[in-house]
């Protein structure tokens, strides 16, 4: 039995590097980070250093990796568009895909720029911006196999409206929820059609995350599924960090983190 393609994902805000802090790309975590209400993502750096734990992820048997291009960093100022950074993105891909990688790209993930507003999505003038960064992305990065619009499109509404567990951080604001979910509805919608998204674009995928893994992997199976995205490559740190991830640094050297053993259940 042919078990599913297995894809690592690469979440940028977490590991990347140079976010929230003193310089660098502001995102809607910055405030409460600012006010030390959460620890923000460190400077990791591998934004600078993708090269080094791709390889290592070719050395895992990896089908591919899912990799979060992130618009804060793209856009850090509205209207202000950093080529330098989707040259870098560009670069990445093509290197993964020279290791052999399968390259899925999310074009909006858990975070989104601070001028875009804590309430992004309520907001009319967002959601035109959202596309132009979805359209940018797509066709700046035409080497990747697979285009992913936004794969936690209901999370970021029910953690940010319902729960208070994201960015805006309210609790039961169920009509601006609602409101928020129909935005992003349309967003996605939008982009999915898009003439350089719609040929790429990637629909059905199960997540999971790695330390669920041994007690997920008989159903993943039985359900035939084509393509597995777990979490993470590198877990990363911050707010939006995984818990574990299947690469870990040791000794200033990226090595298999004992997860990595799990890989076997899905093959």
């Amino acid at each position: 039995m042919t078990g599913p393609r297995l894809f690592a994902t690469l979440d940028g805000y977490a590991v990347e590097g140079g976010y929230d802090g003193l310089t660098g790309p502001t995102t809607c975590y910055a405030p409460s980070i600012a006010l030390g209400r959460l620890a923000g993502p460190a400077a990791t750096g591998l934004f600078d250093e993708y090269e080094v734990v791709l390889d290592a992820a070719a050395g895992l048997g990896l089908d591919g990796v899912r990799l979060s291009v992130e618009w804060t960093r793209v856009e850090p100022r509205r209207g202000e568009v950093d080529e330098a950074t989707l040259a870098r993105y560009g670069a990445v891909v093509e290197n993964a895909r020279d290791l052999g990688l399968s390259v899925t790209v999310v074009l909006f993930d858990a975070v989104w720029p601070l001028w875009a507003g804590l309430e992004a999505w309520l907001l009319p003038w967002v959601a035109p911006m959202a596309i132009a960064h979805g359209r940018r992305v797509a066709n700046a990065l035409s080497a990747a196999n697979g285009v992913i619009v936004a794969p936690r499109a209901a999370d970021l509404v029910s953690e940010g409206f319902l729960e208070g567990s994201a960015p805006p951080f309210r609790t039961g604001a169920t009509v601006d929820a609602a409101s928020a979910h129909a935005s992003l509805a349309r967003i996605v919608s939008t982009l999915a059609e898009d003439d350089a998204v719609s040929p790429r674009l990637v629909d059905s995928w199960r997540e999971l995350r790695l330390d669920a893994l041994s007690t997920a992997a008989a159903s993943v199976l039985a359900s035939g599924v084509g393509a597995v995205h777990l979490r993470s490559l590198v877990a990363g740190t911050g707010p939006t960090a995984a818990a574990t991830g299947l690469l870990e640094r040791r000794a200033g050297v990226w090595t298999p983190s004992e997860a990595s053993a799990l890989l076997g259940l899905l093959r």
